[in-house]
C-alpha cells in the first residue's frame, strides 16, 4: 500500500492568503476558521500544486489576490508542499507570476501575460518533467477520489460511478445472471448474440415502429371506408350479363350499317368508276409514249456524251499530274549531275603530294625509296576508282533524266490527242442539247387529248350518281348510328356500376389486409413486450447480484443501481445510501462525510494508495469513522478570524 502524507504546505499570495504555513509532519490535524478565512483555499492550493485545478475540479479559477474586486498587479503567487511518500520526502513548488515587458522605445513595461515556474526538491524543472513526476506519485483521477469525501458522490457522473463500482466489485456475466433465474433461460435464444442493452435498443426501435404502424392502420381503414362507392342494389352477375347483351346488340347494328353501305347499285357504279380510271391511265401512257419517245432518246444520248467528256478530262488530269511529277524528278536529277561533275573535276585535279604522303606521321622521317613508288601507285589507283564511281553515278542520273524526258514527250502527244477528242465530244453535246430543246417544245399537254377529256367527263358523271345513291344510304346509316349511341350510353352507365362494385371489392380486400396486419403487429408487440419483460427481469437479477457484491465491499455505504418507474420500467441509476437514506436527499452532512470516508477506505484498498483526506465542513461531524489515511479536517469556527491549527490525536478521530 503506497502511503502519501502531507508534511507541510506554504501559501504565498494565493487566493487572498498573503502567507500561511501548515506543518503537520504527516499527522492528522484540525484547522479552525470563520467563513472566508481560507480553509477551503488550503485544499484548493494543494490540488492546484499537483493538477492546475481547484478542489471543485475547476481549471479556470482566480488564484490572484483581489483588491476591490480587481487583481493586485506584480505579485508572485506561490504554493510549496512537502509530501511523505512511503516515508520519503518530496518537495514540490509552483510559482505563478505576471510577465511585464518593456517595448522598444518605451520607458515603461507593459503586462504581457503570465508564466509558471516549477520546482522539484528545490530544483527548477520543466513543466513536462514536473507533470511526469506528479503522475508517477498517483493518477489525478484516483488522487481526487482519495482526498475528497464528496468527490465520488458529487463530482462523478452516474455512469462513471457505476463503472468504478463494477471495477471494484467485479462484473456479473450474462450466463451467471441467467443461471440465477430459471425464467431467463429463454433469453439465450432471444438475444442471438446481442447484449442485453443492445437487445433492449432493438426492442425499443421495433416497438416504436409497430406503434407508428398501429396508429396509421385505423386512419387508413377509415380513409378507405370514406372513399367506398355506393353499391346498394347492384348485382355483379346481372351487370355483367347486361353488358354482354348490349355488346352483342352493338355488333348487330354495325353489321347492319355495313349491309346498308354495301348495296349492289352503289357497288356497280364503283365498278364502272374503276373501269374509267383504268382507261384514263392507258390514255395517259399512250400520250406520253407518243410525245416523249424522241425526248427520252435525246436525253439518253446527251447523258452518254457528257459522261464521255468527263472521262476524257479525267484522263488528261491524270496525265498532266504525271508529267509534272516527271519534270520535278528531272530537275532533281540535273542538279545531282551538276554536283557530280563538280566533284569529278575537283578529284581529277588532285596530285600526289610527296611530302605529306611520304613522311612518317609519328617521327616525321621520309619513307624508304623502295616504298615511295608503291604509295604513289596506290594513290593513283584510288583516284582512278573514285573518278570512275562519280562518272558512273553521273551516267545513271543522265539515263534516268533522258528516260523521263522521253516519257513526258509521249504524255504531251497523248494529251494533245485527248484534247482533240474532248473538243469533238463537246461539239456533239452542244448539238444534242439543241435537238433536245426543240423536241421538248413539240410535246403537247395531256389536256389537249380528246380521249382523255371525254373519259374525265364520264368519270365525273359516275361520281355524281354514286353521291346521289349514298345520300339516301347515309340517312338510314345515321338512324342506326343513333341507336348504337344509345346502346353505348347504357353500356357506359353499366360499366360505371360494375367498376364501382370492383372498387368496393378491392377496398374491402385492402381493409381485410390491414386488419390482418393489425392483428399480426399486435401479436408482434405482445412478443416484444414479453422480451422486454425478460430483459428487465435480467437487469433486476443482475442488479441484485451486483448490489450484493458491491455492498459487501463497503462497511457503511450502500448503493442502489436501479429504480422502478411508475410505468413499471427499470431505470439505471447509481444512488449512494446510508441506513436506507439516499445521499442526494435527506442525508445529513455528517453522514455524507462518513459515507464518503467509507468509500475512500474501499478505494484506497482497491488502488493500493493512501492520500491526505481533506474533510470540509468537519464541524458537522461529531465522530468520524475509522480511516487509515491522514485526515485534515476543515472546521468552521466563528470565533477564529484567522486560521488556527489544532493537532489531532489518533483517538480523537473516532
Amino acid at each position: 500500500m503506497k502511503q502519501i502524507k502531507l508534511s507541510n504546505i506554504i501559501l504565498t499570495n494565493f487566493k487572498g492568503i498573503k502567507h500561511f504555513e501548515l506543518n503537520v509532519s504527516g499527522n492528522n490535524v484540525r484547522i479552525f476558521g470563520d467563513n472566508a478565512t481560507g480553509k477551503t483555499t488550503l485544499f484548493d492550493a494543494f490540488v492546484w500544486l499537483l493538477f492546475d485545478k481547484d478542489s471543485q475540479n475547476k481549471k479556470d479559477f482566480q488564484i490572484k489576490t483581489l483588491l476591490n474586486g480587481k487583481p493586485i498587479s506584480k505579485l508572485d503567487h506561490e504554493v510549496e508542499a512537502t509530501l511523505l511518500i512511503d516515508g520519503e520526502q518530496l518537495t514540490l513548488k509552483k510559482l505563478y507570476k505576471e510577465k511585464w515587458t518593456k517595448k522598444r522605445g518605451s520607458s515603461t513595461a507593459d503586462f504581457t501575460g503570465h508564466t509558471t515556474d516549477y520546482y522539484v526538491n528545490g530544483v527548477p524543472s520543466k513543466k513536462k518533467e514536473y507533470e511526469e513526476k506528479v503522475a508517477s506519485i498517483v493518477d489525478e483521477g484516483i488522487f481526487k477520489l482519495l482526498t475528497n469525501p464528496a468527490y465520488f458522490n458529487e463530482q462523478l457522473k452516474k455512469d462513471e460511478k457505476r463503472n468504478l463500482l463494477l471495477e471494484i466489485a467485479g462484473n456479473v456475466t450474462e450466463e451467471e445472471v441467467i443461471n440465477n433465474n430459471p425464467e431467463l433461460e429463454k433469453l439465450k435464444n432471444i438475444l442471438n448474440g446481442n447484449s442485453i442493452e443492445d437487445h433492449k435498443k432493438i426492442i425499443a426501435a421495433k416497438r416504436k415502429d409497430i406503434n407508428k404502424e398501429l396508429d396509421r392502420i385505423p386512419i387508413r381503414i377509415d380513409e378507405i371506408h370514406r372513399g367506398l362507392p355506393d353499391t346498394n342494389g347492384l348485382n355483379k352477375e346481372q351487370l355483367t350479363q347486361r353488358l354482354q347483351d348490349i355488346s352483342e346488340q352493338s355488333d348487330e347494328k354495325y353489321a347492319l350499317i355495313n349491309d346498308i353501305r354495301g348495296g349492289s347499285e352503289v357497288n356497280a357504279k364503283r365498278q364502272k368508276l374503276s373501269e374509267i380510271d383504268l382507261q384514263i391511265s392507258n390514255v395517259k401512257n399512250d400520250h406520253t409514249q407518243q410525245g416523249q419517245e424522241e425526248v427520252y432518246k435525246l436525253k439518253s444520248r446527251l447523258q452518254e456524251e457528257q459522261s464521255n467528256v468527263s472521262i476524257l478530262k479525267s484522263k488528261v488530269s491524270t496525265l498532266d499530274q504525271r508529267k509534272r511529277m516527271n519534270e520535278s524528278s528531272i530537275k532533281e536529277l540535273e542538279e545531282r549531275m551538276t554536283m557530280l561533275r563538280e566533284e569529278w573535276t575537283q578529284k581529277n585535279s588532285e596530285e600526289f603530294d610527296h611530302e605529306s604522303s611520304c613522311e612518317c606521321p609519328t617521327c616525321g622521317q621520309g619513307l624508304p625509296e623502295e616504298q615511295l613508288e608503291e604509295v604513289k601507285s596506290n594513290f593513283n589507283r584510288n583516284k582512278s576508282k573514285l573518278l570512275e564511281t562519280i562518272q558512273g553515278k553521273g551516267m545513271e542520273a543522265k539515263q534516268k533524266a533522258d528516260a523521263l524526258k522521253q516519257e513526258n514527250e509521249s504524255i504531251a502527244i497523248e494529251i494533245s490527242k485527248i484534247d482533240d477528242q474532248i473538243s469533238a465530244k463537246e461539239t456533239e453535246v452542244s448539238k444534242l442539247q439543241n435537238k433536245l430543246t426543240a423536241a421538248e417544245s413539240e410535246v403537247k399537254p395531256i389536256t389537249e387529248n380528246a380521249s382523255y377529256n371525254q373519259l374525265m367527263q364520264d368519270r365525273q358523271a359516275v361520281e355524281q350518281q354514286i353521291d346521289e345513291l349514298q345520300s339516301s344510304v347515309e340517312q338510314e346509316v345515321q338512324k342506326v348510328q343513333q341507336e348504337i349511341q344509345e346502346l353505348k350510353e347504357k353500356q357506359n352507365s353499366l360499366s360505371t356500376d360494375l367498376n364501382a362494385l370492383k372498387e368496393s371489392e378491392r377496398a374491402h380486400s385492402r381493409i381485410a389486409e390491414l386488419e390482418q396486419k393489425e392483428n399480426e403487429l399486435g401479436e408482434e408487440y405482445e412478443r416484444l413486450e414479453h422480451e422486454l419483460y425478460l430483459t428487465e427481469e435480467f437487469v433486476k437479477t443482475k442488479v441484485n447480484l451486483l448490489e450484493e457484491k458491491i455492498n459487501n465491499k463497503f462497511e457503511y455505504a450502500r448503493f442502489n443501481l436501479f429504480r422502478t418507474n411508475i410505468n413499471g420500467g427499470l431505470e439505471e441509476i447509481c444512488e449512494t445510501t446510508f441506513k436506507g437514506v439516499p445521499y442526494s436527499s435527506g442525508l445529513n452532512n455528517a453522514a455524507r462525510i462518513n459515507v464518503g470516508l467509507d468509500i475512500i477506505n474501499t478505494l484506497s484498498k482497491h488502488y493500493g494508495v493512501q492520500a491526505p483526506i481533506f474533510v470540509d465542513n468537519a464541524e458537522s461531524v461529531t465522530k468520524l469513522i475509522d480511516i487509515d489515511a491522514q485526515v485534515i479536517s476543515l472546521v468552521v469556527s466563528e470565533g477564529d478570524k484567522e486560521l488556527r491549527i489544532d493537532p489531532v490525536k489518533e483517538m480523537e478521530l473516532v
